[in-house]
Order: structure tokens, then sequence, then C-alpha cells
């Protein structure tokens, strides 16, 4: 008995001794300070690689930077044929319809207010059934376009001189 007694102070006293708990400190005693120790280097940890992002997608229409972004041709008076200056643009486009079947665009003729309302709609037309002619030349489906004259009804511009009248004489590319 006095042997089964004894392991047991001996396992109690080797459990207390195994105990992470400090003893606490009694109030008043004098506690010597802690020498000071070297800084411990902390290694930091790598940063994550930023996660993969994917290139969005910009839409060349919506690029002002994009030659796509212009969207009207312009003529001299009483003239339909597309200009050579504009030629870049309206291939452009062509390429764009070409490469896009789903997208549509409606030509829309424009005049300034010189000539008769007949007139002026009958030139709006031509400009741009020429426009559309371009178009059809580069690549893009007859069903991708229409066309229509508003004439002189939808100046840009309206003073009566011709910083105006060279606005208003025109095609305008309308995406829908």
């Amino acid at each position: 008995m006095m042997k089964k007694l004894l392991i047991g102070v001996l396992l109690v006293n080797l459990l207390a001794a195994c105990a992470s708990q400090k003893p606490k400190e009694v109030a008043g005693e004098a506690k010597p300070a802690p020498a000071a120790e070297a800084p411990k280097a902390v290694e930091a940890a790598p940063a994550p690689a930023p996660a993969p992002v994917a290139p969005v997608a910009v839409d060349p229409l919506n690029d002002p930077n994009s030659i796509l972004a212009k969207r009207s041709t312009y003529y001299p008076f009483d003239v339909y044929v597309v200009q050579d200056a504009d030629k870049p643009v309206v291939e452009a486009h062509a390429r764009y319809l070409s490469e896009h079947a789903n997208r549509n665009v409606r030509l829309e003729g424009n005049c300034d207010e010189r000539g008769s309302t007949e007139y002026n709609l009958g030139l709006g037309q031509r400009r741009a059934d020429g426009v559309k002619k371009m178009l059809q030349v580069g690549g893009a489906k007859d069903s991708q376009i229409e066309t229509i004259s508003y004439g002189e009804e939808k100046p840009r511009l309206t003073c009566h001189e011709e910083k105006c009248w060279k606005e208003n004489r025109r095609t305008d590319l309308n995406y829908r």
C-alpha cells in the first residue's frame, strides 16, 4: 500500500512539474529585469503572386483611338462620291462588319440646307448608298446595312455659312 501511495505522489509531482502555467507572482516581490535579447530576424512570408487578370476585350467601336471611332464621311457641295480622305474610315468599318456578323449599321445621308427638300433627300440617299457599296465591297453583308436619307432635316450645325454646311454634308454610320 505504501508503494502505491509513493507512486501516486510521484506521479502528481511529475504532472505538476510539466504544467505550462507559471506560478503567480506575489505582490510586492521584485522581479529581475529580463536580459535584453537580440531581436530575432523574422522572415516575411513571400507575398502571394497576384492572380492572373484576363485581358478585357475593348470594343474598337468605343475606343477613341481607333479609326472606327470616326463615324462620318464628308462631301463637297453637290457630291455623293466618298472622298479619298474618308475611304480608310469606310474600309475599316467594312472590315469590322465582315468580322462581326452580328453587328448592324444604319447609314444616314445628310445634306446642307441649300437645294430643294426633294433634291436633298435624293442626294442624302445617294451618299448613304455610296458608303453602303464600299462596305459591301469590303466584306459587309447586305443584311447588316440599312440606309436612310434625312436630306437637310438633321443638321449638325445650324449657322448659314460654309463652316456649318461643310459639317452637314455627311453620311453617319450608326451601329445598332
